[in-house]
């Protein structure tokens, strides 16, 4: 069964995309059975150039994803979530709607390369993306399938402080 992972910012243009990008790339690398999704509560409706630049150089797919809704996955038929992801300080803040499942939730933070200098965006997005990597790539080497979610709920944080 489909691990399915939700991310959420606020905005779901920068870290966010930069998250589901890189969890659905190395979970396709690794052979796992796990998709990330990304969303946001205030969505700008677009993706931050910046950040499709940075998965790209990195090897991602990036055709087909835009700035979506955190209610697009609220409603009926929409993917039972598992795992809810913040990475962002002002979306881990608000107040989330009811997941169907009932998911594990944990807060990730992570800066916004979106507030470098101009000259320094272009690294500060590929610094997140490797960051953010990373903390998937932590992810994806748990057994999944295996865990409760109390477990996991515990490791997920504990990756936190990572």
């Amino acid at each position: 069964m489909t691990t399915n992972v939700l991310i959420l910012c606020t905005h779901n243009s920068a870290r966010s995309v930069l998250s589901e990008g890189m969890l659905n790339h190395w979970a396709r690398k690794l052979g796992k059975d796990v998709r990330a999704f990304s969303a946001g509560s205030a969505p700008s409706g677009r993706i931050n150039p910046h950040a499709l630049d940075a998965l790209a150089q990195a090897g991602v797919d990036t055709s087909g994803y835009r700035s979506k809704s955190w209610d697009e996955f609220t409603e009926p038929g929409a993917p039972e979530m598992r795992i809810v992801i913040t990475v962002c300080d002002s979306a881990a803040a608000e107040q989330c709607p009811f997941w169907p499942g009932g998911p594990v939730k944990v807060h990730w933070g992570y800066q916004d390369p979106s507030n470098a200098s101009e000259t320094e965006k272009k690294n500060a997005f590929e610094l997140t993306r490797q960051a953010i990597g990373y903390r998937m790539l932590q992810l994806l080497q748990l057994p999944l399938e295996s865990m409760g979610n109390a477990e996991l709920q515990t490791v997920l944080t504990a990756i936190s402080h990572s």
